[in-house]
């Protein structure tokens, strides 16, 4: 019983933690799925974005190229190539800016009509002498403002790192994001426009053959909305610069994904948090159902166990601990349902006393181990020669009881002498124990409607001292006619 309480008791916590275990599965697969899904919106939206302000960058090396071949041109040339870049791109504004000595800044000025003006803490004013000077020399914008014509951008502290990095490089140079001049908040892309021709191998070099810059202005709510366009709506998309909110949810996004935007040299960095996280009520249903199941199963267990915890009381109150027949107060209960039954059904049934002969002389003479092992022994005999129905037990010492219910006073005496002659050929395990016999008494029940159980068990017990009395080794069936007459038991035939 022991075993399998722990067996179940093992099964239950296996169902518990396996359904634990399950749930735990499941929201993690949801969880990565989920967080998977989140990490494609991001890089989608990332790429919609660059692939925007790439196209356009694309447009605006076309321009510089442009630039470069004819060296000088015209509003009209400006505006041919201009057009198209704020048309077909994410360009809200773009414009030349022309690399000026301060040899020619008259020239420039009596051509354009427009002073260099340089930025102060007191406003725009008037150049001064500068060895080089980089005013705006053309300039469109598709909100239609006018261009801001021979503002040098040299002299513009936010933006002329920049210029003169692009120059340096060789390459397109963002800038983070500023005010624009065009109007809004957003970033200008600068690329370097050199003399055709001029060797650009070396920074030297590049800074002496350059000649100016096609520059374009994007707005960060257009390059925000072409990446916003490609998530769900119910996305929080947040975009960063230089590790700062520029755009979009304020604060900490937890449990988001992100992709870099590259634009030109600068990186920015896309945010994307779904707040359609996945639901824990599948996984927490599934652990919850494991574990009332695992619970029901534990309770059904500990009823059983305790159940066959008291069927075992019960069986240990009612069974002789040497032999595990029944002891004297189950026998009692047995023979009194076997009389009753044999009442009632109008059959008769026998009872059999049987006392070893010469017992004590075996505890005399090899001890209480050997006397015990042969009481063992004498037990399996009377298992070995009885009927499933019939009843066994110790009644205490050396003497056993046999109830044999539905049995014929004749079907009685054979089974008495089958169970005398096998005990008399029974080999004692005990090295040097003799061979043992036993007398039998036997009583009838049944047929007699006021016969008691201590009458029942007396006239056995009569029966049994009887043979002992005529020589031991043998069988005798009780008759109150013997009694009553004082006849020899001998004379009734058996």
């Amino acid at each position: 019983m022991r075993l399998r309480f722990w067996i179940g008791l093992a099964a239950v916590l296996l169902i518990a933690a396996g359904s634990v275990a399950a749930a735990l599965i499941v929201h993690s697969d949801d969880s990565a799925d989920f967080h998977a899904g989140q990490r494609d919106e991001a890089r989608r939206a990332a790429h919609q974005a660059e692939s925007v302000a790439g196209l356009s960058i694309g447009q605006l090396a076309s321009a510089a190229a442009f630039f470069r071949a004819e060296g000088n041109f015209s509003r009209h040339e400006f505006d041919v190539v201009a057009e198209p870049l704020l048309r077909e791109g994410a360009l809200s504004g773009t414009v030349f800016v022309q690399r000026v000595p301060n040899a020619k800044r008259a020239a420039f000025e009596q051509r354009h009509r427009a002073p260099i003006f340089e930025r102060t803490a007191d406003g725009p004013r008037k150049a001064g002498t500068r060895p080089v000077y980089y005013p705006i020399t053309y300039g469109v914008s598709s909100l239609g403002n006018s261009s801001p014509v021979g503002y040098d951008l040299g002299a513009d502290p936010e933006r002329s790192p920049f210029l003169h990095r692009a120059r340096d490089l060789g390459k397109p140079v963002a800038t983070p994001p500023v005010k624009l001049l065009l109007g809004g908040l957003g970033i200008n892309v600068y690329w370097p426009v050199y003399r055709d021709g001029a060797p650009t191998v070396t920074v030297a070099q590049r800074r002496a053959g350059l000649i100016g810059f096609a520059a374009g202005a994007f707005h960060i709510d257009d390059l925000a909305a072409a990446a916003i366009s490609a998530v769900p709506g119910s996305v929080d998309v947040q975009l960063q610069v230089d590790h700062q909110t520029r755009l979009g949810h304020r604060g900490d996004l937890d449990d988001a994904s992100n992709a870099p935007i590259h634009i030109a040299d600068r990186t920015w960095l896309l945010v994307v948090r779904d707040p359609n996280r996945p639901d824990a009520s599948l996984p927490l249903l599934l652990a919850v159902v494991g574990i009332a199941l695992a619970a029901l199963l534990g309770a059904l267990i500990l009823v059983w166990s305790r159940n066959e915890r008291m069927q075992e009381l019960e069986r240990e109150a009612g069974q002789d601990s040497l032999t595990g027949l029944r002891n004297r107060r189950r026998f009692e209960d047995d023979l009194n349902l076997a009389m009753a039954r044999g009442r009632r059904e109008h059959t008769t049934g026998a009872l059999l006393m049987l006392d070893l002969d010469h017992f004590k002389q075996v505890n005399d003479t090899h001890g209480h181990p050997a006397g015990d092992q042969l009481i063992r022994e004498v037990a399996n005999v009377l298992r070995r020669r009885s009927r499933e129905s019939d009843v066994l037990a110790r009644l205490g010492g050396d003497e056993f009881a046999v109830v044999l219910p539905n049995c014929s006073l004749i079907e009685a005496r054979v089974a008495a002498e089958a169970i005398a002659d096998a005990i008399r050929d029974h080999e004692p395990a005990w090295d040097d124990v003799e061979p043992i016999t036993a007398s039998v008494g036997v009583a009838m029940f049944g047929d007699r409607a006021r016969s008691s159980i201590a009458s029942v068990v007396s006239e056995a017990d009569t029966a049994m001292y009887a043979a002992k009395d005529g020589g031991r080794d043998s069988v005798r069936v009780f008759d109150p006619v013997a009694i009553r007459d004082d006849a020899s038991w001998d004379d009734l035939g058996f």
